[in-house]
This record gives structure tokens, C-alpha cells and sequence, in this order.
């Protein structure tokens, strides 16, 4: 399971998770495979602290090591002003 924890300038933690990730072998890099879309995204689910409600977002593959804090914000925010 991939993971990661940002902080936004409001001062909320959100913990960001990426469901059927981790182990090695086959299975789990076809399950990994499986939950991509045709943009080579990826479901995430970001948790906050406090009384916020948690979004899921579809992250780039890498998110975990790649993308930055404000653009993993910047998602969490688009997401949140959608609803």
C-alpha cells in the first residue's frame, strides 16, 4: 500500500493511501495495472484531520514519489470544490 502525509497551509495533515499497492510478484503489479485508467492514473483516497471529510482523487502513478505537496493539495482542493 502506497502512502503519504502532506500538510496544507490551513494546518490540516491529510494522509493520502493508494489501495492494492505493495508486495512484489505478479499479482500485485497486475493489480496495480488493473485499477489504472487509459491516463495511467490511480485512485487515492485522502484522510484528513479534524472534521474535514476525506476525497478521493485519481493521482498520476508516481504520486507518492513524485508529485509535489502543493499539487497533491491543489487535487485534494479541485475535488473538494466540486462537491
Amino acid at each position: 500500500m502506497k502512502q503519504r502525509e502532506i500538510q496544507g497551509k490551513d494546518g490540516v495533515a491529510w494522509t493520502c493511501v493508494q489501495a492494492m499497492t505493495g508486495g512484489s510478484g505478479d499479482i500485485a503489479r497486475k493489480a496495480e495495472e488493473h485499477i489504472q485508467d487509459n491516463d495511467g492514473r490511480v485512485p487515492v483516497v485522502c484522510t484528513p484531520s479534524g472534521g474535514e471529510k476525506s476525497v478521493h482523487v485519481d493521482l498520476p502513478l508516481q504520486w507518492d514519489e513524485q508529485l509535489s505537496d502543493d499539487d497533491m493539495l491543489n487535487a485534494i482542493a479541485a475535488v473538494r470544490e466540486a462537491h
